[in-house]
Formats: structure tokens, C-alpha cells, sequence
């Protein structure tokens, strides 16, 4: 084993080559390991940037989750800050309706709301003024009645008294209804002659019957059609009431009768219709009406009784539907007129299929806007009263105007004047609507005004349309408190007929008709005419009569009246 020279041992020039195999070799292990951590350098730097990466996605989604989360709780808090405010307005406004006054206050309610003092000036007769007296009701009919005294001698010395020219004199009023019956003995007649052209025995005719075999009289359904129809009472409460007087009438006898005579007012129905589409303006109102049938398609029992309102007619129309066809079937054939009516879309469909009606929109619906408004919104009650005082002086001018001589100078000044403050309110909803800031119940009620602007200001360049629709909102007012005594109607032909009647009566009261004095009437003609309705029905037509027949309608002395079957045959007779 040859022994490894040591470097003190080993020449130069070998020493000289070692260093250099050493260096060589500590180089090449340098570059190796350079590479590899070069390497693992990148290695971890991309698992690095990728952790940066996902750590980064990963916080921006956090931070998108947290911002929706954020939103979405802002809107729920919004949400729930309106559902909160709008329970409060709900609140106030039941309690309004329970515990405070009317909602929509008379003449100077806007000022007392603001706090300012108005004197309060109560209705009726005021204390301490002098009133106009006892009113005795000398139309009616007369009764005398003579007092004397029981014991006609003086008590102390026992003297007779001696009768004093003239009586002490006194009236009271007094009502007397009653139940009777009418016998009727019909005289009977043998002919004593030998011709033969009468029969063995001849008999007076018998008295005309409104319904055949009936055993109840004109006055009786007369009666009954009235209290039901005109003064709202319910059946039940009507039988009992002649009960009270002697008279036992069974509820299916009740009803059988009315659906005997549902018939006899039909002519008198088309008359009507016929007369309401002749004219050129109309109001119309609808509200509910229950009608306790099955049909099929129609889910529920609730109905409608529709309203037209002209100048000389008062129908009523009870449909299902509250659709626009109701107004087509009822104004069909007419292409132009003027329609005064509230916001509900079934009228302005029917103004766009029908481009010559015009619709005059309701300022009284307007009113209650800010109205309401000012009462769920206390923050607007200021601004909301002060819209409501400027209606006020809308309606004033307006009175002005049509108090004014037509044609007259006055009447051109108080035409320009409106016309001048219906452009300052036109002026001042634009302005507010332009406001930054405007709260969103005040945007809505501006907006609804500006949307029906057109509508509600047919009334300047028409001055005979009204600026409301009271007319129609009057009239309804007895089928609702028919609605609310008996709820609606059991079967289809009762609730027609009872619009049919509502029609009548609300016509004739138009007239200042008395409508008992023409529903009987009416109805012996019918049963003249073997209980049918009568051939020519103009006779009973307000806008037909002659001012005789008006006049003896309106206003009976003896509180009766009788058809005798000739032309323009009502005349009233003293039954005293």
C-alpha cells in the first residue's frame, strides 16, 4: 500500500494540480445547489403569490358579503322605518275615525288645525233668537173634536153655568195607520127585458186586482215597496210592523209579490235609460251590493250597484263586475257628453274608447288627499291644509262666478279671476314638485293632481259641470243604507228589482215628486189594466207631465191621489 505523499512531502508542481481538482470540484457542487434552491426559490415563491391570491379573493369576497350585508340591512331598516311610520299613520287614523271629528272638516277647520282662533258657530237654532213659531200643517185633513165640561154648575153655591159664545181653540197632530178590510159587494141585475142580449143575471164588474187572486190591496205593496226600497227597512222589521197593526203577511208571500211585480216597472226602466242617454252629462258612482247567488265563473258573493246621475235621471245598474263594460252597456249609442266621475280606470277606458267624452274628475277627492295626508303625516298636516285652503278658494271663485248674471261684466271679471288662480295652483304644484328633498307623500298627491289635471279643470271652460261629484255620492247613499240594514239581496231578481225601484224613487225625489202619491198611482193604473203596466207609461214620466200633473204630484191637500184611467188623469180628492 503505497502511502499518500503529504504536501510537505509532495513537489510543487503536484501540490499546484491538487488545488486545482479541489477547486474544480467545491465549484461544481456550488452550481448545484444553487440550482436547486434557485428552484425551491421559485417553488415557494409561486405558492407564495398563489396564497396572496387566494388570501386576496378571498378577503374581497368577505368584503362584497359584508357590503351587501350591509345594504341589505339598510334597506330592511328603511323597510321597516315605512312599514313603522306607516302603522302610525294607520293608528292615528282609526283613532280619528273612532274617537275624533269628521275628516274632512266644514269652513274654517284648516285655520283651527294650525292653531289659529276661529269662533265656533253651532248649527240650528241659536239661543235667545226669535224663532218663527209653531208651523201647523193646514194641508192636512181636519178633525173636530168638542169639549165640555163634566159638571156645568158652580161648586160653591151649586148654580148652573151659562153657555159663552166662541171656543178656547187648540190643535195637535196626530197619525193614524191602520189595517182594514174592503168588503166589496158587488150588486147583481136581472134584465127585464125579452130580447135576450144579456145573460139571466148581470153583475157590476169586479174591482181591478194588481195581482191576479191577490188578497192585498195597491196600498198595501205600495206600502212595502216603499219601506224596503226608499226608506231602507229590512222585511223582517216591515212584517213585523204590520203585524203591529192587524196585518199577517208571511215572508214567502213577501217575496212572491215583489217578484209578481218586478215585472210592471220594466217599461218605466226603459224610459229611463233611454232619457239618460239623450243627455250630455252624467255623473257615476259604484259601490258594493251583495247578491247571494251561485254563478258560474263568479267566485263570491259580492256585486255592485253602479250610479248614473243626469240632469233628469237617476239609474242604478247592479252587475258582477266592476269593469268598464258596466259603463258601454249603460251609455251605448253615446258619442260625446261630459262623465263626471272619480280616478277609477274603468271611466278612462271608457273616455278612450269613446274619444268625444270628456271626464270631469272630482275636487273633493282631491281634498281628502291632502286631507289624509295631513293625517297620517303630521309633518305635512301644515303644507297638506294649505292645499286644502287653496281648494276652498277654488270653490268660492267658482260660486262667485256662477252667482254672477250671464253675460254680464261681472261675470266676465269672475271668470278671469278663477282662471287666474287655477293657473297660480298649477304654478305652485309645478314648483313644488321641482323641490329637492320633497318628502314621498307630497310627490304622490302633487303627481295624482298633475296626471288628472285636465280632467279637473273642465269645469272652468264649462261652467255648468260641477266641480265635484257630490251628486252621485248623494244618491248612493240610500242603496248603502239599504246594504247596511239587509246586507244586499238573496236572489238576482231581488237585487235587479231593488235597483229598478232605487231608480224610481231617486228619479221622482229629482222631481221633488212625492213618491208615494206616484208609486200609487202607478200602480192602480197597473191594476186597471188587469195587472199589467200600462200601455203609454208617459203619464208617470216626470219630464212628460204638464205642470197640472206635476203639481198634483208634488203636493196632494188630502194626502191622496187616484188614477182615473183618462189622458193626464191624476187628480187628487179630499177623503176627509
Amino acid at each position: 500500500m503505497s502511502a499518500v505523499p503529504s504536501p510537505s512531502e509532495s513537489s510543487p508542481a503536484q501540490g499546484r494540480r491538487d488545488a486545482s481538482a479541489w477547486s474544480q470540484e467545491l465549484v461544481s457542487i456550488t452550481k448545484a445547489q444553487h440550482i436547486e434552491l434557485v428552484m425551491q426559490a421559485n417553488y415557494w415563491k409561486s405558492l407564495h403569490s398563489r396564497a396572496v391570491r387566494r388570501e386576496q379573493w378571498r378577503h374581497d369576497r368577505f368584503g362584497r358579503i359584508v357590503q351587501q350585508l350591509k345594504e341589505q340591512a339598510g334597506k330592511r331598516e328603511a323597510e321597516l322605518l315605512a312599514q313603522l311610520a306607516l302603522a302610525q299613520a294607520q293608528i292615528r287614523d282609526l283613532r280619528r275615525r273612532v274617537f275624533g271629528r269628521k275628516s274632512e272638516p266644514g269652513k274654517g277647520a284648516g285655520e283651527q288645525q294650525r292653531g289659529q282662533c276661529v269662533a265656533h258657530v253651532s248649527r240650528g237654532q241659536r239661543h235667545g233668537t226669535r224663532g218663527h213659531g209653531r208651523t201647523m200643517q193646514s194641508h192636512l185633513p181636519g178633525r173636530s173634536e168638542f169639549v165640555t165640561l163634566d159638571s156645568r154648575q158652580c161648586p160653591q153655591c151649586g148654580l148652573a153655568l151659562e153657555e159663552f159664545p166662541g171656543t178656547q181653540d187648540s190643535e195637535v197632530l196626530e197619525i193614524e195607520v191602520k189595517a182594514y178590510r174592503r168588503a166589496i159587494h158587488r150588486r147583481r141585475y136581472k134584465p127585464m127585458c125579452a130580447c135576450g142580449c144579456l145573460p139571466g143575471i148581470v153583475t157590476a164588474a169586479p174591482p181591478p186586482q194588481l195581482i191576479a187572486r191577490g188578497k192585498f190591496g195597491v196600498s198595501i205593496w205600495s206600502t212595502v215597496l216603499l219601506d224596503k226600497f226608499l226608506y231602507g227597512r229590512p222585511s223582517a222589521r216591515l212584517l213585523q210592523d204590520l203585524a203591529g197593526h192587524g196585518l199577517n203577511m208571511s215572508p214567502g208571500t213577501l217575496a212572491g209579490g215583489l217578484q209578481a211585480l218586478a215585472p210592471l216597472f220594466e217599461p218605466l226602466e226603459q224610459a229611463l235609460v233611454a232619457k239618460l242617454r239623450s243627455e250630455a252629462h252624467w255623473h257615476a258612482d259604484e259601490t258594493r251590493w251583495a247578491v247571494f247567488v251561485e254563478l258560474e265563473g263568479k267566485v263570491g258573493h259580492r256585486w255592485y250597484m253602479w250610479v248614473f246621475h243626469s240632469p233628469s235621471v237617476v239609474h242604478y245598474v247592479l252587475d258582477q263586475s266592476r269593469a268598464t263594460q258596466v259603463v258601454q252597456d249603460e251609455l251605448a249609442g253615446v258619442h260625446s257628453g261630459i262623465i263626471s266621475c272619480d280616478r277609477y280606470a274603468a271611466y278612462k277606458k271608457f273616455a278612450r274608447l269613446n274619444p268625444g267624452v270628456v271626464l270631469a274628475f272630482c275636487w273633493a277627492h282631491v281634498r281628502r288627499d291632502y286631507l289624509e295626508t295631513a293625517n297620517a303625516w303630521p309633518d305635512l298636516s301644515e303644507w297638506a291644509m294649505g292645499w286644502v285652503d287653496a281648494i276652498g278658494v277654488l270653490y268660492h271663485l267658482n260660486n262667485l262666478r256662477l252667482g254672477a248674471a250671464q253675460g254680464s261684466t261681472e261675470r266676465a271679471g269672475r271668470d278671469d279671476e278663477l282662471q287666474r288662480a287655477v293657473q297660480a295652483m298649477a304654478s305652485r304644484r309645478d314648483a313644488e314638485m321641482g323641490q329637492i328633498g320633497l318628502s314621498e307623500p307630497a310627490l304622490k298627491v302633487l303627481t295624482s293632481m298633475k296626471n288628472h289635471w285636465d280632467g279637473l279643470t273642465v269645469f272652468v271652460h264649462h261652467p255648468w259641470v260641477p266641480m265635484d261629484n257630490n251628486a252621485a255620492e248623494r244618491v248612493i247613499r240610500t242603496p248603502v243604507i239599504g246594504r247596511k240594514n239587509f246586507y244586499g239581496s238573496s236572489s238576482l231578481w231581488s237585487g235587479q228589482l231593488a235597483a229598478t225601484m232605487y231608480s224610481l224613487f231617486m228619479t221622482a225625489k229629482l222631481w221633488k215628486l212625492n213618491p208615494r202619491i206616484w208609486l200609487t198611482a202607478y200602480l192602480q193604473a197597473c191594476a186597471e189594466h188587469g195587472g199589467q203596466a200600462p200601455p203609454d207609461v208617459s203619464a208617470f214620466l216626470p219630464w212628460a207631465m204638464d205642470a197640472r200633473q206635476l203639481a198634483a204630484m208634488r203636493a196632494c191637500p188630502a194626502g191622496a191621489a187616484q188614477y182615473t184611467g183618462a189622458p193626464h188623469g191624476l187628480h187628487c180628492f179630499d177623503t176627509s
